[in-house]
């Protein structure tokens, strides 16, 4: 009885299509199609990049302190912040008035923009507004119409 061990080579990980070369002679033209399709998705997901627009807040993660940029620290008992000090401008000592927690405990409210980082600057300005925007216009306008439209029924 003799031992005969075959030496097997792991298998390599599949490679994902985004990487595949498209234009590999060996692969069958459904496979081609599929490849540069996968690879389009990708670089279109690449490009979509969601902008976020500071909202000038910033809570203290211990506590439920909110500094907030427009109104300063003015507003405690011996606050020295002016009205309108930005959060980077303050100084780096500066501490919750609240619980003293440090200035890096506090983190910055923002808000997302969806969409295009390419299209935001295009159309009426409406493509850089949050999807909050968006809808109370889109819903906003549509209450209008119905009640212009209620409206035209009283005058008669």
């Amino acid at each position: 009885m003799t031992d005969e061990t075959t030496s097997e080579t792991p298998a390599s990980p599949p490679v994902p299509l985004e990487e595949m070369d498209a234009n590999d002679p060996s692969l069958t033209p459904e496979m081609q199609a599929q490849i540069a399709k996968a690879q389009r998705v990708a670089e279109l997901r690449s490009q979509e990049v969601f902008m976020k627009r500071s909202l000038g807040l910033h809570d203290c993660q211990n506590c439920d302190f909110v500094y907030d940029e427009s109104l300063g620290e003015t507003k405690v008992i011996g606050g020295t912040v002016p009205a309108g000090t930005a959060y980077a401008d303050l100084p780096s000592d500066w501490r919750c008035p609240t619980c003293r927690a440090q200035k890096g405990f506090f983190k910055e409210r923002v808000e997302e923009i969806p969409g295009f980082e390419v299209n935001q600057g295009y159309g009426f300005g409406t493509n850089a507004w949050t999807s909050g925007q968006k809808n109370l216009a889109v819903f906003g306008g549509l209450g209008l119409f119905f009640f212009i439209f209620l409206a035209g029924y009283g005058l008669s």
